[in-house]
């Protein structure tokens, strides 16, 4: 699936410690298993995404792909070009995916199944018809090769795409796990109410977590290698609290802060794909009233297999306004995101902004990177708390917007 000069570039990306190190051990292990598909869905909300930005129809974006539903997302806001880069090759064959379904499915109806629904054979017959031959042969032989099990990926479109992945065979890991005492974690998408959907979390979801078992597996940095998080996010996550008690928290707002009918990051949690009906909360790309718009705005998009700072390093000076780490930075030293800070300064136009996520609430460029580069920026502190309140996905501690002065 990745070649050895592709596989080293992860593995650069994720690993601080030294090889014999527990540490380094655990970096390597989530090296080894985040070159496969990790998420066929992104978890950052691109509605806060898009609020935070100010998407103009001059801004030029550089994005992290990851699943690339943002990327499409953010044509709903009519930039003038997105840059999307991944050093994943998965998640490079998935956004080629959906940039090419965009462009050359027949209509709406086709998308919807596609993407939103994802567990149709007819999907299989509409890549083979119309995504196919517009796709190049890189990603062709990665959709029509197979995965560990043997299974062929395109396939996953036939069978619930959303139940693969890193990500998917952890919340799939979840529910088996909460099965197990008597939890049906779907009681929780057949709430009306954000009273009934407290009641459910408090009564049967909450108390799981004060398991001894559950407890122990999740203070193991490897049991989180599902949700992308490698081990120095972990530490990051866990601050000076039990990973179990973090974890709740999170759970808590997924499940009470928001209406189950208007979150489809809660759909994806407890039903392990999108909600079905006319009613169903979707990504903005998947909203019918936005379609049109995607299919024609599709063409601005560039996907790239790329190191995020390496493509930095390429661009000319002032170039780019818009720019989307997702939680990167958590994975890095202060001699990376220095130069990383360095490049985005370089590159940015005036009024630039940097839209980040990170584990632990607080930002943590103040002491990483030189003050006199940071102080060319300026911390809306005060809108990002907003974002992050906002912000449907509920992983993470902090959303974070700086603004270029």
């Amino acid at each position: 699936m990745a070649g050895p000069m592709r596989n080293t570039k992860i593995v650069d990306a994720v690993t601080q410690a030294g090889t014999t190190t527990k540490q380094g051990l655990f970096e390597r292990a989530f090296a080894f298993a985040f070159k496969g598909l990790v998420y066929a869905q992104i978890w950052e909300d691109p509605v806060v995404d898009m609020e935070a930005l100010q998407i103009q129809p001059d801004s030029r974006i550089i994005t992290i792909a990851s699943g690339g539903c943002n990327v499409l997302s953010y044509l709903v806001a009519d930039p003038a070009q997105i840059i999307a880069v991944d050093l994943n090759t998965a998640h490079i064959a998935l956004n080629k995916l959906k940039v090419a379904a965009a462009q050359h499915l027949p209509d709406y109806g086709h998308f919807h199944r596609f993407f939103a629904e994802a567990d149709r054979a007819d999907n299989i017959r509409a890549y083979h018809h119309h995504i196919r031959p517009h796709l190049d042969e890189t990603s062709r032989r990665y959709w029509e090769g197979r995965d560990l099990a043997g299974r062929r990926r395109i396939g996953g479109f036939g069978s619930g795409v959303y139940k693969r992945g890193l990500l998917g065979g952890f919340i799939g890991t979840a529910h088996l796990l909460a099965r197990l005492y008597k939890v049906d974690l779907g009681r929780m998408l057949k709430a009306q109410s954000l009273e009934e959907q407290r009641a459910i979390f408090e009564q049967h979801l909450a108390p799981v977590f004060d398991k001894k078992f559950v407890r122990w597996l999740t203070d193991q940095p490897p049991a989180l290698f599902g949700l992308g998080i490698p081990p120095a996010q972990f530490e990051a996550l866990a601050g000076d609290e039990k990973m179990a008690d973090v974890l709740r928290k999170r759970l808590e707002k997924l499940a009470c802060d928001f209406e189950i009918r208007d979150n489809y990051f809660a759909w994806q949690a407890f039903g392990r794909g999108y909600g079905k009906g006319a009613d169903q909360s979707l990504p903005p790309y998947l909203q019918a009233q936005h379609y049109d718009l995607i299919r024609a705005r599709a063409c601005r998009v560039e996907v790239e297999h790329a190191n995020f700072i390496e493509r930095l390093q390429a661009s000319a000076d002032a170039s780019l306004d818009r720019y989307v780490l997702l939680d990167a930075q958590d994975w890095m030293n202060d001699q990376q995101l220095t130069t990383l800070w360095t490049e985005i300064t370089r590159t940015a136009r005036p009024g630039a902004r940097v839209l980040f996520r990170t584990a632990a609430e607080p930002s943590l460029l103040p002491g990483r990177i030189p003050d006199d580069l940071l102080a060319r920026w300026d911390y809306r502190a005060h809108d990002s708390l907003g974002y992050t309140r906002r912000d449907r996905s509920s992983i993470y501690g902090g959303v974070h917007l700086y603004v270029l002065k």
